[in-house]
């Protein structure tokens, strides 16, 4: 067996997400508009092509009378559009990035001259959603990977959308109990609604606020977009948030990476009561420990070019660390007896698959 096949057949030993040109999830997009000749009138039968830069998917239509096109159930991702009509110069319009849950308009003008005349359009604002009302924000993968995040869960980026309360620190709250731990324009926490290449990932048990009962990691997702308000009925089924996540699929070329995020006791401050409880025994102060190691490795690439893809991603996690407790000890007389904090050590090690 040569090197190459030992690679893939280590790599598809694990569970694996595999693309088809002509397959795909359910998180997708659309993409719709118009095309006119240069004095507004509409150009009927004008063909529209959309092709992927990544994994060459082509998608082609015609304009109707009314000179308009329209493409739906389109995989998230970077595609290049062009328009050719009979009279008319080649539009061309590339790096064009769609966004998921996001319906785009691009309303293209056409110039006169021949097919063979190609004019390039370089537009970097995203194209607006006209379609409808619907409110949120879409993070793609530069912005979910360079935005700070404790634990490299995504799901826990919901709490820096606008409208959002997130209340889990307060202290009249058990935030393993009380579902108000956090909630979307004043919706409850379990009205909230996660979903993972279309398919329901909601934490039932729990309700618990922006959770995934799924690990979500980071080298996983291509982009997420979070719908607050007015979001339609394809996009969501109850009153709250609706969070849309995708994952990566390969493309024609091989990508990847190798990681490790380390935190170490040694750049943790002490607890201000573990101190005072340590002082006053005469222990040394020092803080409680706390080591996490998340570290994996993910590879994504062609199995057949241009039609079949696969992504992998394996991530594990190893933690330990002591937390604060209090304990009532007995004294050595007929005082009332001291309240002390102790620190308690766990030990705790997971392994995340996506």
């Amino acid at each position: 067996m040569n090197p190459l096949r030992r690679v893939l057949t280590a790599v598809l030993s694990v569970p694996v997400i595999l693309s088809f040109q002509l397959l795909w999830g359910q998180a997708t997009t659309a993409l719709r508009g118009t095309v006119s000749d240069p004095a507004g009138a509409s150009v009927p039968a004008a063909t529209v092509t959309l092709k992927s830069d990544q994994t060459d998917l082509t998608r082609t239509t015609e304009t109707n009378i009314a000179g308009g096109y329209e493409f739906l159930q389109i995989p998230p991702g970077i595609y290049t559009l062009t328009v050719t009509a009979t009279g008319f110069s080649t539009y061309e319009r590339p790096n064009l990035r769609l966004e998921i849950a996001t319906t785009a308009t691009v309303n293209i003008p056409l110039s006169l001259g021949q097919p063979t005349e190609v004019i390039s359009v370089q537009a970097d604002a995203a194209p607006l959603n006209t379609s409808d009302a619907s409110l949120g924000v879409a993070f793609n993968e530069t912005q979910v990977k360079q935005l700070p995040l404790e634990g490299r869960n995504v799901p826990d980026l919901l709490t820096l959308q606008a409208g959002v309360v997130y209340t889990g620190n307060r202290s009249d709250l058990d935030r393993d109990t009380d579902t108000r731990s956090g909630s979307v324009n004043g919706a409850r926490s379990d009205q909230s609604n996660i979903t993972l290449d279309g398919v329901d990932v909601n934490d039932q048990g729990n309700s618990y606020a922006f959770t995934s009962v799924l690990p979500v990691t980071l080298d996983s997702v291509q982009e997420f977009r979070v719908s607050t308000t007015n979001y339609n009925a394809d996009q969501g089924r109850s009153s709250g948030a609706q969070v849309a996540l995708v994952t990566k699929s390969g493309t024609n070329s091989i990508h990847g990476s190798l990681y490790e995020y380390n935190r170490n006791t040694a750049t943790s401050a002490n607890d201000y009561f573990v101190k005072n409880s340590q002082l006053a025994s005469g222990l040394e102060n020092s803080p409680p420990k706390l080591i996490r190691n998340i570290y994996g490795v993910s590879l994504g690439g062609p199995l057949i070019k241009d039609k079949l893809f696969f992504f992998a991603n394996w991530e594990g996690t190893r933690q330990r660390e002591e937390n604060s407790a209090v304990r009532t000890i007995p004294t050595g007389n007929n005082q009332i007896p001291r309240r002390r904090r102790q620190p308690r050590c766990t030990d705790a090690g997971r392994h995340k698959v996506a």
